[in-house]
């Protein structure tokens, strides 16, 4: 501890929380007037020391860089605080080896590594490893793996697999960390395999950022790491491609793909938005009706005096402007399949027709009088409960039993957390590329507002949302100030209670409030990011594109500096000299 024109030398004990400060029952007493009375804050456990700064006025860095949250400390490092200095020592042994976490303890640090992902802009990781066929126990993987991480990362064995967090790594450090993991394991477990998944780009829930990891290393080839993201929960069905990563989701589709084998029909439940037609899309797909038409209505968008004539076609003459004959949708189908979407919102008198057909496998144009025969598959959507809609008489019960044969739920997007990010990140791939811009990354903080967003408009809300970012974000990082209005009420609710799809309150009357009340404002957060990002281009330009002397001319160390180039998507070309 350097203070004036002293030193002196304090250990530190096994386990502990130290108060620094000019405190008079601080753990470690300063009297310097720049340190602040309860300045900053170590906790120690098992070799593991941890610095936090307590909100104090001139800031806690450690080795030049400023201190966010709580701060893993190692050997040689030094802390400033004011005028003070701290060196920070370990002795040879003075570290020991960790046991490994259990799993629920591991969940619950990952947890607390998100909130700072969140609140700060950080970075965490996530590696699960499937050994495959070894000889060796799985306490002897836990301790071969940990021997290799460094004190702030974290593992645990859950069931047959390893599973390890690497906090503040992200991308290309992650990778490396999750490749170098597999190289120690690879004398016992030469058919091992890894998946990476990191958070914010794969979301920002524990549970769905382990399964993400998890479901990478299963389709990983073995003795490789697989690295998660929408490519990988791909579904191709011909045509049409789908993200299907949520567990609930990947059940529904393995459920559609027996049904579709048979002739039953299927009816799907699901709100608004949810994916109902690329879920009937599916049952055609998989059918052996596959090669024949795939025909859509949406019941509820097409006015009730067009509807018979839509269905069932009609002949010259049937009606005033009909001036050829023309087949209906269901006559379209035939050998095929037939998607009536939004199904509860046809007429009763509708119902009793499309019922006789369906029994009898015919039909009879509006105009004519011959019967033809119509061989079809119905698959039916409605985000009502058709069984509430049968007791209040608006729909058949008789129609509903010959359309619930097989009965499929749709979650909502909501209830899909695994599949948010990945479907934001596709979207938001998708929707640059079509503007043609170069692809945005989507910050920590936006994905906390999309996380938090109730999403009553599912996946076609989420798919508008990501268009209107694509068409207004400036600067190659996807800002909440760049999302639509609405969305920003969700930012306060991201704390984890249910997020209101409403508008933010009106700003106070002119008299009650300063008139700066009424500029738009943003997030410090984000402008700072703008202004870092600025800074390091107006560096690079003077320094000649030298990333040392860049760094230097800000005052950044060179490992960041490097980071957030990536980080920033700048593209000038630079040097490290």
């Amino acid at each position: 501890m350097l203070e004036g024109n002293s030193s002196s030398l304090r250990s530190l004990p096994r386990a502990g929380t130290l108060l620094i400060g000019r405190d008079a029952l601080a753990a470690i007493r300063l009297e310097d007037p720049s340190v602040s009375r309860r300045h900053a804050e170590l906790l120690v456990n098992e070799g593991e020391v941890r610095l936090s700064d307590l909100g104090s006025h001139n800031g806690v860095r450690v080795n030049g860089e400023r201190v966010v949250g709580a701060q893993v400390l190692y050997s040689g490092d030094v802390v400033t605080l004011g005028n003070i200095s701290l060196v920070f020592h370990c002795g040879e042994g003075a570290q020991p080896g960790r046991p490994p976490l259990e799993e629920p303890a591991l969940r619950v640090r990952l947890s607390e590594e998100l909130e700072r992902v969140l609140g700060y802009e950080r970075a965490v990781s996530v590696v699960v490893l499937e050994p495959g066929a070894t000889h060796a126990s799985l306490p002897e993987l836990v301790r071969t793996a940990t021997a290799s991480l460094r004190m702030m990362d974290l593992v645990c064995q859950s069931a047959n697999a390893l599973v390890v967090m690497l906090p503040e790594l992200e991308e290309e450090a992650a990778e490396e960390a999750a490749q170098n993991i597999l190289e120690v394991l690879s004398p016992l477990a030469p058919q091992a395999r890894a998946g990476l998944a990191s958070a914010p780009q794969d979301g920002l829930n524990a549970d769905a950022l382990i399964a993400a990891a998890r479901a990478a290393a299963l389709a990983a080839p073995p003795g490789s790491l697989q690295i998660s993201g929408p490519t990988l929960y791909r579904l191709e069905l011909g045509e049409r491609s789908l993200v299907v990563a949520d567990a609930a989701m990947v059940r529904t589709y393995e459920l559609l793909r027996r049904l579709s084998a048979c002739a039953l029909p299927v009816l799907i439940h699901g709100e608004t938005g949810s994916g109902k037609e690329n879920a009937a899309w599916a049952v055609h797909y998989w059918s052996p009706r596959a090669e024949k038409p795939f025909v859509a209505l949406n019941c509820s968008a097409i006015p009730e005096s067009l509807a018979e004539s839509e269905l069932f076609g009609y002949e010259r003459g049937a009606f005033s402007g009909a001036d050829k004959s023309k087949a209906g949708l269901l006559e379209r189908a035939s050998g095929g399949t037939l998607f009536l979407d939004e199904v509860a919102e046809l007429s009763p008198a509708l119902q009793a027709k499309l019922l006789r057909a369906l029994e009898q496998k015919r039909l009879t144009r509006l105009g004519d009088s011959r019967e033809r025969e119509v061989d079809l598959r119905i698959v039916a959507a409605t985000h009502r409960v058709l069984t509430k809609e049968v007791e209040a008489g608006r729909f058949r019960e008789d129609l509903f039993f010959r359309l619930s044969a097989a009965v499929v739920m749709l979650p909502p997007l909501r209830d899909r957390p695994r599949e948010l990010p990945l479907l934001a990140r596709a979207f938001l791939a998708e929707a640059c590329a079509r503007a043609g811009r170069l692809p945005l990354s989507i910050s920590a903080g936006t994905m906390g507002v999309l996380s938090a967003h109730s999403w009553k408009g599912n996946v076609r809300e989420l798919r508008n949302v990501l268009e209107y970012a694509a068409a207004t974000a400036s600067g190659p990082i996807l800002e909440p100030s760049h999302l639509p209005d609405y969305l920003l009420g969700s930012r306060t609710e991201a704390s984890g209670t249910p997020a209101s799809s409403s508008p933010p309150p009106a700003a106070p009357e002119a008299h009650d409030a300063p008139a700066a009340a009424s500029r738009a404002f943003r997030p410090i957060a984000e402008e700072l990011r703008e202004l870092e990002r600025q800074r390091m281009l107006e560096a690079l330009t003077a320094a000649g594109g030298v990333q040392r002397h860049a760094a230097q001319l800000i005052g950044m160390p060179l490992r960041t500096f490097a980071f957030k180039l990536k980080k920033y998507k700048i593209q000038k070309k630079v040097t490290l000299e």
